[in-house]
């Protein structure tokens, strides 16, 4: 296939870091290159590069042959560039027609005025994508994974020679996953090209021609998918062997620490169930199921309407966060961002905050006690930033989630709650947080773990409870508890 995009010898720096250095890249005709990597190795940098987002330092794109240099993403959208980005940034509070002309050149400007134009111009991108609604309809009336499919059908409206798709099923069902392979395939049959960027090697197997690796800035190196396997590509990503993915045996689980007795909320339905020491229970489910509202609940989140809970035989009713902690329970939310962090706060004061009070002397805070005791949780942890001092919003996903894991490994709660706690994050970061869990186990610690991916629920598990509308469907020991099993509990009827 020739050449459609070539990357030379980029390099960019963000604040004293260097996010991309000397990295070269090309992208053929009709192919789907996947771009993989740790976060923080510079996947999402050069993506923006080619979509004229960020500029580089220094380097450049070759563009069809011609030298190019792209200010901004309308300059690569007049070349063929279309990006969908992660964080997508579309308007809520406009149509579905609205979000897919704004900024769109192949739309002739009278479409803006014109529904019927409108229309004509954004209903067969509907149809395309399988996203089954109005163009008219409010942005904000769609679900995330609708969304999504919008900001696919909009990049296919550009009429793009290059589309770049930064982890686009991260919200998608497996319907929605196959449906847009499907879409890819017709589009590189039709010489379009897809720089695809995902942490999910079973994805990436299955859909890209050639994987590129990123390793901090630097490029590790380019494979054929058909010459190689995920076990050298995730050696090239962390730049290190990772331990094999079955979990170490547990051995016999020690006392009861926590007993749900019937636990009724607006969501959940009489939950019986015990943890003991040193037990990783693993919490199974569809969405919507009362995984997330589980956790909730034992963090006094959500008010109970019946039944009683146990820690160590003593009961209490958790009415705030601050009961749940006093009592011993810790709680990793699934979304870090808007339950678990405080993004424009440092490092060391969001890896601090539950223990600050053991830190003051007469009320002031001790720095260097504070810095020591973080720098402990967090080294356990393989944090990678450039400063305990840095705001927690600057780092990648799966380093702000082990700022959030080390809080919890600084307070040590005997119980300790983790909702999707490994979710968008890359391969390295997963097993760094695998780590932590059997760490914990082996220490005494209580594991309640809600995991949306089943092997690594079945990695960390030593029982797992499936959920259906709020209720136990079933509970299954480690020896009898597969993918299957745990499918079939999850959406039988009751």
């Amino acid at each position: 296939m020739p050449d459609l995009l070539r990357v030379e010898r980029v390099s960019k720096h963000f604040s004293g870091t260097q996010a991309l250095d000397d990295v070269s890249l090309t992208i053929s005709a009709g192919e789907v290159h996947a771009l993989v990597g740790e976060n923080g190795a510079g996947k999402s940098t050069l993506a923006k590069i080619v979509a004229g987002v960020v500029t580089p330092d220094s380097g450049g794109l070759i563009w069809r042959g011609e030298p190019v240099r792209f200010a901004n993403p309308l300059e690569a959208q007049r070349r063929g560039v279309g990006i969908i980005f992660q964080e997508l940034d579309l308007f809520p509070h406009l149509t579905v027609a609205d979000n897919i002309v704004i900024g769109n050149l192949e739309a002739d400007r009278g479409v803006l005025l014109n529904r019927r134009r409108m229309e004509q111009f954004c209903a067969p991108l509907i149809e395309e994508v399988g996203l089954s609604c109005s163009p008219w309809r409010l942005l904000a009336d769609l679900s995330l994974s609708q969304m999504q499919l919008l900001a696919i059908a909009r990049a296919l409206g550009m009429n793009a020679r290059v589309i770049v798709m930064d982890e686009p099923t991260s919200s998608l069902s497996d319907d929605g996953v196959g449906r847009l392979f499907a879409l890819i395939r017709e589009l590189t049959a039709k010489g379009v090209s897809i720089i695809y960027v995902s942490h999910k090697m079973d994805e990436i197997f299955r859909i890209a021609h050639r994987i590129s690796v990123l390793r901090d800035g630097k490029m590790i190196g380019t494979l054929t998918t058909v010459d190689t396997d995920a076990n050298q590509v995730i050696a090239m990503m962390v730049g290190r062997e990772l331990q094999d993915s079955q979990k170490r045996d547990s051995g016999s689980s020690g006392d009861v620490l926590l007993r749900l007795e019937s636990l009724s909320t607006a969501k959940l339905r009489d939950v019986t169930f015990e943890l003991h020491a040193g037990e990783v229970l693993g919490i199974a489910g569809l969405v919507g199921s009362g995984r997330s509202s589980l956790g909730a609940a034992l963090f006094g989140l959500q008010p109970l309407t019946g039944g009683t809970i146990e820690m160590r035989g003593r009961k209490f009713f958790p009415r705030a966060p601050s009961d749940a902690v006093r009592h011993g329970i810790g709680f990793v939310p699934e979304d870090r961002k808007t339950q678990g962090l405080m993004m424009h706060m440092s490092v060391v004061e969001n890896a601090t905050m539950q223990v600050i009070e053991r830190l003051q002397t007469m009320r002031f805070i001790r720095r260097g006690d504070e810095r020591r005791v973080a720098g402990e949780a967090l080294g356990r942890l393989r944090l990678k930033a450039p400063s305990v001092d840095s705001a927690v919003g600057t780092l990648s996903g799966g380093n702000q989630q082990k700022v959030l894991l080390a809080r919890w490994l600084l307070r040590d709660p005997d119980v300790l709650f983790l909702d999707d706690p490994a979710r968008g994050i890359d391969i390295g970061a997963k097993h760094d947080i695998y780590d932590a869990i059997d760490e914990l186990r082996a220490s005494g610690k209580g594991i309640l773990f809600v995991s949306s991916e089943l092997p690594e629920l079945l990695r960390c598990s030593d029982r797992v409870i499936v959920l259906q509308n709020g209720r136990i469907a079933g509970s299954l020991d480690r020896s009898e508890a597969t993918p299957e099993r745990i499918m079939s509990l999850a959406v039988r009827a009751q």
